[in-house]
């Protein structure tokens, strides 16, 4: 399992992903789930993955290496793709692509096909964009009205984005309600750890202005948890107690709610 969020505000695109992988309660490994392609001055993307991770891999690879277009003939890599859309359905070939391929096999030896893909950033040119990309090749794009998007252990996160944030968050606000949301989903699930990703990247710069890894003990983070934890212990007190159930006394007599 795993947890990647992207949050796409007025001054541009946040997005985070945990790092744990496993394969049994005895085999937990950590791999990159954030992607960046990158060519200064022209595209920078981002893409972000959940599901099983030799079918993320696969797909990874093919969008460098290249795929061909059976209608033209022309090897189409996402460093060439004109336009973020068009890149979001390269994604989407490639994924039915690697279906076609791997699928039988994985089928035959009982395992599931799966992958999601967060797919955000920036073409010289065009509008920044952000998309949620299916294991079916299909994709959703981010709106203004809701300008986030979530993969894998979606829900224990969701909360905070849905309360948090909005089109004309600062950039970094929306960086650190991410994070707290990543802090909320590794609190309830196991199977969503440390290290974590990040890549922040600013409106019409064409290219990333914060690339960072929060490896475990690292300071911030470790104080963004304690003081999240406090400020909610707070906030539950300084809400009255709900008056349900308590005696009530009426005409000299006590009675109960009921």
């Amino acid at each position: 399992m795993t947890y990647c969020t992207a949050v796409l505000v007025e001054a541009g695109l946040v997005m985070i992903a945990d790092t744990r992988t496993n394969a049994g309660l005895d085999n937990i490994s950590t791999y990159r789930k954030l992607n960046l392609f990158q060519t200064p001055g022209d595209r920078v993307l981002t893409l972000a993955s959940a599901g099983n991770l030799s079918v993320s891999q696969t797909v990874v690879s093919l969008l460098s290496e290249g795929l061909e277009n059976p209608a033209t003939g022309e090897v189409e890599t996402i460093h060439r793709a004109p336009t973020m859309f068009r890149a979001a359905q390269l994604i989407g070939r490639v994924i039915r692509h690697v279906r076609n391929v791997d699928g039988p096999a994985l089928e035959e030896a009982e395992v599931r096909f799966n992958c999601t893909f967060l797919f955000g950033g920036q073409i010289a040119g065009g509008p920044m964009r952000l998309y949620m990309i299916y294991s079916a090749g299909n994709f959703i794009e981010c709106s203004q009205d809701a300008p986030f998007l979530q993969i894998g252990e979606h829900k224990y996160g969701k909360p905070i984005l849905d309360r948090a944030v909005y089109h004309g968050t600062d950039l970094y606000d929306a960086l650190k309600i991410a994070l707290i949301s990543m802090d909320s989903t590794m609190r309830s699930n196991l199977s969503v750890g440390l290290p974590i990703d990040i890549a922040v990247v600013r409106r019409d710069a064409i290219q990333p202005e914060l690339i960072h890894r929060i490896e475990v003990g690292e300071p911030y983070f470790h104080d963004l948890r304690e003081r999240w934890s406090t400020a909610l212990r707070a906030a539950h007190m300084a809400i009255p107690t709900p008056p349900y159930g308590k005696p009530q006394v009426v005409g000299g007599r006590q009675r109960n709610g009921f």
